[in-house]
């Protein structure tokens, strides 16, 4: 009995981390949109998809309010994008984005986990080229009727692969199509399980299983720094 609980706490804790990660996450989007485009979601693409996001979390209407409000108070210090770059062991590139109000410490603090998991930080562009950055639509599956003739017809909008999975579908886009594929999703009234701009690596690396372990130690410890909002590698899943 002890055991049994002791194993389901520790997965409840866990889903609560996760929650309490995206939760500040989209936070921050929010945040990041209002400042950029103003707090209402209809002359806001970028805002209208932080909230898309918070409602495919279960984000409570009180945060997604409070996050609003938050960003238009003019005392309130904004947040800053800055992506980094660097290598994880065994040569895996890694490229992370944050939003921080407070970039010194931030990069202190990543500079710090690359060092201690046997990583190191790069230089601005010097990994970048190695991932093309794609813009990801998460749909339900019962949202398309026909998936040959939405295919095709997305396919104007910028659609350039679509994905089947059990319960969704997986559009990619340019990043420059971002905004088109949006826009066509929202005018036939396809509200997305979760959106996102997505650094896709042209190639990855096979590891054998003791290395992947060391790399994904430094990756789970970017992921849970405050700052970071995407960590995106070239390990083979």
């Amino acid at each position: 009995m002890g055991r049994i609980f002791e194993k389901r706490k520790y997965k409840m804790f866990a889903r609560f981390a996760r929650m309490s990660k995206a939760f500040n996450r989209i936070g921050r989007d929010i945040q990041i949109a209002v400042r950029q485009g103003g707090a209402d979601p209809k002359g806001n693409p970028r805002l209208r998809l932080a909230m898309q996001n918070a409602r495919s979390v279960n984000m409570p209407k009180d945060r997604v309010e409070a996050a609003i409000k938050r960003a238009t108070q003019k005392d309130t210090s904004g947040y800053e994008e800055i992506t980094y770059e660097g290598y994880a062991p065994h040569g895996i590139a890694v490229m992370i984005e944050a939003a921080t109000d407070n970039p010194t410490r931030t990069v202190a603090n990543i500079r710090h986990l690359f060092t201690k998991f046997g990583g190191s930080l790069a230089a601005g562009g010097s990994i970048a080229f190695m991932f093309e950055r794609k813009g990801v639509f998460k749909i339900p599956a019962d949202a398309v009727k026909n998936v040959d003739e939405f295919e095709l017809e997305m396919i104007d909008h910028g659609l350039e692969d679509l994905i089947q999975g059990e319960q969704e579908f997986y559009l990619y886009t340019t990043f420059q199509d971002f905004g088109r594929m949006q826009k066509a999703l929202e005018e036939r009234g396809i509200e997305g399980a979760g959106t996102e701009i997505q650094f896709i690596p042209t190639a990855t690396k096979e590891l054998p299983a003791e290395q992947v372990a060391e790399v994904k130690e430094l990756l789970d410890a970017l992921e849970e720094d405050d700052d970071v909002q995407s960590v995106f590698h070239t390990l083979q899943d």
